[in-house]
């Protein structure tokens, strides 16, 4: 099929859809402990999640004209970004095994400086000062946002850290191929892809369900986790949109920076959670970050006589 660029980053479509995703996001992110303090384990959660893309895959996919790309390359970005993601998941399960999640998930949480990265170099994306600003104060708010001292807790071997970083990548690479993949298909495209992508590695999830303690099949445990996760889901799927009209320069940062700050506001409004001090400074990092990411200018990207195409797969 006809490739299908994406438009120049030109208006604030790409602003809607980003937050869109931070609001999404930042509710699914107050209530995603919920469904394992009621005994549903985050494997199965997993199960469940990939169960709820299906519904905005097809309806998005509907809305579009029901025409679904199917050239290798199509398929091929978009089985990339969505084993990527779920790819990432699946070694996190067993990392926060093998080693704490107070250093994972800071680590984890540096992704967005592999987008950074990988857009600026080899999509030749730029931003202006506000812009570099926003970013620097987002991947400065993001460890901070995602640290929980250890309370004595000590930490052995090095298997972990690689995990980490692994994740890291794979979450940092599977943004840059989000952005790069609407050069050349449909958002709903990738997103249908990455629906295909998450249901492929539901029986991983369920090989590594710990099995040793009883499992919630109420209506408090995969149902609660389905009402959860459709907001991952449908975010997910505006972030999409965002990659597509926006820089992923600007998008991969206010989105990872924003979600914990609406997280963090809705936990204290809905839940009565009130932010550490830590917290409170990863929140107003992330505020001034976002605010000034959502105010930046568009600035043209850097061209050159023949335009370099996006990394093929």
């Amino acid at each position: 099929m006809t490739a299908t660029p994406a438009p120049a980053p030109s208006g604030r479509a790409w602003l809607f859809h980003a937050l869109v995703t931070v609001v999404l996001w930042g509710v699914w992110g107050a209530f995603s402990d919920q469904s394992s303090k009621h005994g549903f384990p985050d494997t199965l959660v997993y199960c469940v999640w990939a169960l709820t893309m299906i519904p905005p895959a097809f309806i998005a996919l509907r809305m579009s004209g029901g025409k679904l790309e199917t050239s290798p390359r199509a398929i091929a970005y978009g089985m990339a970004v969505g084993l990527l993601g779920a790819g990432g998941q699946m070694v996190l399960f067993y990392a926060v095994t093998r080693g704490p999640a107070y250093l994972i998930f800071p680590i984890i949480s540096l992704s967005p400086l592999v987008t950074i990265v990988m857009s600026y170099a080899l999509l030749r994306e730029r931003t202006g000062k506000l812009g570099l600003l926003g970013i620097a104060l987002a991947l400065i708010a993001l460890p901070i946002f995602n640290y929980t001292p250890a309370d004595g807790a000590a930490t052995t071997g090095s298997t972990w850290f690689v995990l980490a970083l692994i994740v890291m990548l794979c979450w940092g690479v599977q943004a840059y191929f989000m952005k790069s993949a609407n050069n050349h298909m449909s958002a709903e495209g990738i997103f249908f892809y990455m629906m295909i992508a998450g249901l492929l590695l539901v029986p991983v999830a369920w090989f590594l369900t710990d099995r040793s303690h009883p499992v919630n099949w109420g209506w408090d445990g995969p149902a609660l986790a389905a009402g959860i996760q459709v907001l991952n889901a449908i975010g997910a799927l505006t972030l999409v949109f965002a990659f597509r009209y926006g820089k992923a320069i600007i998008v991969a940062p206010l989105s990872n920076a924003g979600a914990p700050l609406a997280t963090a506001i809705i936990s204290l409004i809905a839940l009565g959670v009130m932010p550490d001090t830590l917290k409170i400074v990863g929140l107003a990092l992330a505020l001034a970050a976002s605010v000034l990411l959502a105010i930046e200018p568009d600035t043209a990207d850097e061209t050159s006589p023949s335009p370099a195409e996006p990394a093929a797969i």
